[in-house]
């Protein structure tokens, strides 16, 4: 039995529903829903529609962060209409708050037409079905994702099931964790440095999140990211982009960015799972101003 009292359904004040984590006292996708949240800040920031026309084979997604499926399950719909396959790779801690969100799917409009992928996921952990023009290999790993990521390439199943391959390299990563301030593990610098050290050279990959605030920039930048300011959500004047190539990037970093960096009270990146607020140590600014980002941009 998924644990499900954790969450409530709430009303948005545009009139979408979403969901609240009574533990964490936060709110998936507040103030423009679910919808339009992961259409502009996954799906269009990242570039997808373009890139899944122009992409040969499987196209590779890590959902980190699935939550009650809002941003994959619009990922989907968005893009459905492209005969380009691809292999969805979720992970969270629990499914509690998909079970949740598929028991009001009624209200979350995000659920239609995907009712029985849905299913299948929870049932199995695993689902391969045929969406609009392409096939879809939806995963979802329920593990704590540091941990699974510091146990790469092979994880050990608890569950009596062989070791499981190792998750393929993705060419795009939703990253919707909770805060900082509630959940530090999954923002701190030696964790994107794994998670960049494990993508394919030579292959581009973007990766999106919520947040704007410069300790997680400093933090992507010396993970080996080049990094940018990303479009507005209605909550988030700027999102945040971070890229394997310059390319990707429509507004990169620059070094006025740099400099109030340097300023902040609060830019040296977390680099252990307890939150706080430093400003940049002599170290870290020197490692900054030597990232090539600063350089090409010049």
């Amino acid at each position: 039995m998924l644990e499900t009292t954790s969450y409530s359904l709430v009303r948005l004040a545009n009139g979408a529903y979403s969901l609240r984590s009574l533990k964490h006292g936060e709110t998936f996708h507040p103030v423009i829903g679910p919808m339009r949240e992961a259409e502009s800040l996954y799906v269009r920031q990242l570039g997808l529609p373009e890139r899944l026309r122009n992409h040969p084979g499987e196209f590779v997604i890590w959902d980190v962060g699935l939550g009650a499926a809002a941003n994959a399950l619009t990922a989907l719909r968005l893009t459905r209409a492209i005969g380009c396959d691809i292999r969805l790779v979720s992970f969270d801690r629990t499914l509690g708050a998909l079970e949740f969100a598929r028991q009001h799917k009624d209200q979350l409009a995000y659920f239609q037409g995907y009712e029985q992928a849905v299913e299948g996921l929870i049932k199995d952990g695993t689902v391969v079905f045929e969406d609009g023009l392409r096939r879809v290999h939806w995963q979802a790993h329920i593990h704590d994702f540091p941990s699974l990521v510091a146990s790469w390439p092979e994880i050990g199943g608890s569950d009596g099931q062989e070791t499981l391959r190792k998750i393929p390299s993705p060419h795009a990563i939703f990253w919707d964790a909770y805060s900082p301030a509630r959940n530090p593990a999954m923002w701190c610098q030696p964790l994107f440095a794994r998670v960049r050290s494990h993508l394919a050279e030579g292959r581009a990959c973007g990766l999106a999140t919520y947040s704007r605030s410069t300790q997680l920039r400093a933090a992507l930048l010396l993970a080996g990211f080049f990094v940018g300011r990303g479009v507005c959500t209605g909550e988030k004047e700027e999102t945040t982009i971070a890229t394997t190539t310059l390319d990707l990037i429509n507004h990169p970093l620059d070094a006025r960015w740099l400099q109030r960096a340097r300023n902040s009270t609060s830019a040296e990146p977390l680099w252990e799972p307890v939150y706080s607020q430093n400003p940049l140590t002599p170290q870290t600014w020197e490692k900054l101003k030597a990232h090539p980002q600063f350089a090409l941009l010049q």
